[in-house]
């Protein structure tokens, strides 16, 4: 047992790719030692700026022995009448090397063959090392690879040098063209020079003393300590993306941090510009206060161990102010007008060629909204339909504004800052921003009633209007996000306990591109059932994700439930079932019932005659039947369904002992349709909730 390490040196890699290639080259060399069967007792990746490495402690010096086992012409074939070998047999014994004399017999089901079982040697774990790494640098995940100088050999950066060593031994390899070694590079400032490695369980500690911290997730410990630090000594908290907090590690060898500030003027200016301008350009980490308002100091992490801190943070002062100054510029700029002036422009931005302007979907947005706010307020909600209105008309006002144009993150954001200072209601106001939400799967879904409808609205007239012109998602390609606003659409309804029909709400996006003067759609026929289906459709993925069991979607989806809260009350009704003892058993008398009325050929009747059941085991699944009827129907009425399926899991002994002592098919062809018209109802009963048979129990 002994210790590998390998370590590729290059110019400084990709920051944003650097921990999924770790991460890749981990996992293939992992599998390539696992594939070959070489044992070890533990692997670990290093990445930084300028390298990437694997360390393997307890490694197995070769390849296990093993026997193989060659399989031959059938005896018949190999021997002939004398018992001498034939020309077959022969000629399977020199391609392996060996006399027919050695040949054995080897007993299968299919007959008796001649074969050999020949040892074969493991190979030493030095001799295969070089091509699993060269293939798993192969096999990294680099979009665009390039060659440096005359160099043939293909990287994501221009290489180096490279380290490959057993223990205190180099392993004589050429990878990505250069010849390996055990010199290894420090920090490129603090440390430019060669150095020797002297055992390969030194690596780590070496170059900590040559200012590398090697190990990423160590590195990335003490970067998130130092912020906290800086945070706190100034009462703050810190922002840090986990996105932006990787690309910082990669982009550092040995990470100090230090806290600059900036004039306390720049606050007057939207936080979320501020923030923005200062993560995705300067690579800062901002600080707020206990109540998330921005304060005037960010954090940014050096890669140098400077004598005078102060002339970094001065640098970096200076550096970020002008950021900052465009920011106010374009937040003042836009101050000069009110934003509903702002809508005058979206009368010339297309919104989709064939689907009009952003002004036109605007007015869209008002008048559907303003159908939901309705429906809301007939459901006992607090809002004001005309405030609705008010809210899709600006809706889109903010993207003619200058801070969107230059930071087009802030869409929403910057309509509801200046709907704010032009005095427009709070609920206005608060929902221009909510309108985006959610922006992705598992994110927050918006919180005011307008700014529910607004949402609402806004994904179903691009909905409708991306299927009416025939440029519904395809395959993996969904360049409108269709899936994502439609997952949004069931979400919103569902958590906030809307019991809003999606036929109700369908129609009326369609109606609001069918009323328009100057639309140029001309066939909204289809429309309806496709966008349907493309909802209906969602289910599954949302669901699934959630970890419902497909059988169980499926059963729901069969009875295709239009209110989406109702769906998910049925999904929750149906997965509780599954849990019941009798739950298998019913589903499979659910089964038997569906497939023998599939299977009658005349019309079954919805009523039982009472006169016609003359076997015990019929009658009491009838009074069964009859007494769960009474039960279930108000409970029904209260959406209940959990409770229902639970009343109804009482017929699973009388639906057993019904087929177990019952001729459903009986040759009295009154009898026969009494019993179907039993089983309908029974099946009746469970469809009331979702079709049981579906579920695979």
């Amino acid at each position: 047992m002994s210790t590998i390490l390998f370590e590729l040196g290059c110019e400084e890699l990709p920051p944003k790719s650097l921990k999924p290639l770790r991460d890749a080259l981990q996992a293939s060399v992992t599998e390539q030692l696992t594939a070959a069967d070489i044992t070890f007792d533990s692997i670990k990746a290093f990445a930084a700026p300028r390298r990437l490495a694997i360390q393997i402690q307890g490694i197995s010096d070769k390849q296990p022995d093993r026997t193989e086992q060659k399989r031959g012409p059938a005896i018949k074939a190999a021997f002939d009448a004398e018992g001498n070998p034939t020309r077959a047999a022969m000629g399977f014994a020199k391609g392996l090397g060996i006399e027919a004399s050695e040949l054995t017999t080897i007993n299968t089901d299919k007959g008796d063959y001649v074969g050999f079982e020949q040892t074969i040697r493991g190979q030493a774990t030095t001799e295969l090392l070089p091509a699993i790494f060269q293939t798993a640098l192969d096999n990294l995940p680099i979009a665009k690879r390039m060659r440096s100088g005359a160099s043939r050999n293909e990287f994501v950066r221009p290489v180096q040098w490279a380290v490959l060593m057993q223990d205190n031994t180099v392993i004589d390899a050429t990878i990505q063209g250069h010849q390996t070694s055990t010199q290894t590079r420090g920090h490129r400032f603090h440390s430019p020079d060669y150095h020797n490695i002297a055992h390969a369980n030194d690596y780590e500690e070496l170059l900590s003393g040559l200012k590398v911290v090697a190990d990423f997730d160590k590195r990335q410990m003490l970067i998130k300590n130092q912020v906290k630090a800086l945070a706190d000594e100034v009462n703050s908290d810190a922002i840090v993306p986990q996105d932006l907090l990787d690309e910082v590690t990669a982009l550092v060898d040995f990470p100090i941090a230090l806290r600059a500030s900036f004039e306390a003027r720049f606050l007057q200016v939207p936080q979320e510009a501020l923030i923005s301008t200062m993560q995705a350009d300067q690579k800062y980490f901002c600080l707020t206060d206990k109540t998330g308002k921005l304060q005037p100091y960010f954090i940014f992490i050096t890669n140098i161990e400077s004598k005078d801190p102060n002339q970094i943070i001065e640098g970096n002062e200076k550096v970020v102010r002008p950021r900052l100054a465009d920011a106010e510029f374009f937040f003042l700029q836009d101050q000069k007008q009110p934003l509903f002036a702002l809508t005058e422009s979206l009368k010339n931005r297309v919104f989709q060629d064939k689907l009009g302007t952003i002004w036109e979907k605007s007015e869209r947005i008002a008048k559907l909204a303003a159908f939901i706010a309705t429906l809301m307020q007939q459901q006992g909600h607090d809002i004001n339909v005309d405030e609705t209105v008010r809210a899709g008309i600006l809706s889109k006002a903010d993207l003619a504004s200058s801070l969107v144009g230059e930071y087009p993150e802030l869409q929403g954001i910057a309509g509801t800052y200046y709907a704010r200072l032009n005095d427009e209601p709070e609920a206005v106001a608060a929902s221009l921003e909510e309108q985006y939400l959610p922006k992705f799967s598992g994110d927050v879904l918006p919180q005011t009633p307008i700014g529910i409808c607004l949402a609402l609205a806004d994904r179903l007239d691009t909905l409708v209007g991306i299927f009416a012109i025939d440029q519904a998602p395809t395959g993996s390609k969904d360049p409108f996000s269709l899936r994502r606003s439609a997952i949004g659409i069931l979400r919103i309804l569902i958590e906030k306990q809307l019991p809003i029909n999606l036929v109700a709400l369908v129609e009326q996006a369609i109606k609001g591109y069918s009323d328009a003067e100057s639309s140029k759609i001309a066939k909204m026929g289809d429309t309806f059932t496709q966008v349907m289906a493309f909802l209906n459709s969602r289910y599954r993925a949302m669901y699934t994700e959630q970890g419902v069991s497909v059988d169980t979607i499926q059963a729901v989806q069969a009875i295709n439930p239009h209110m989406p809260l109702d769906f998910d009350q049925r999904i929750r009704a149906v997965q509780a079932f599954s849990e019941l003892s009798q739950a298998s058993m019913l589903a499979d008398s659910n089964k038997r019932v569906a497939n023998i009325l599939a299977k009658s050929e005349v019309s079954v009747a919805d009523t039982v005659n009472e006169t016609l059941l003359s076997e015990s085991a019929e009658q009491n699944l009838y009074a069964n039947v009859k007494q769960a009827q009474t039960v279930v129907q108000p409970l029904l009425e209260q959406a209940d369904y959990t409770q229902v399926l639970q009343t109804l899991a009482s017929l699973d002994e009388p639906l057993t002992q019904f087929f177990d002592q019952v001729m459903v098919n009986s040759e009295d062809a009154a009898l026969k349709n009494n019993r179907l018209a039993l089983l309908k109802q029974v099946r009746a009963l469970f469809l009331t909730v979702a079709d049981i048979s579906e579920l695979q129990l």
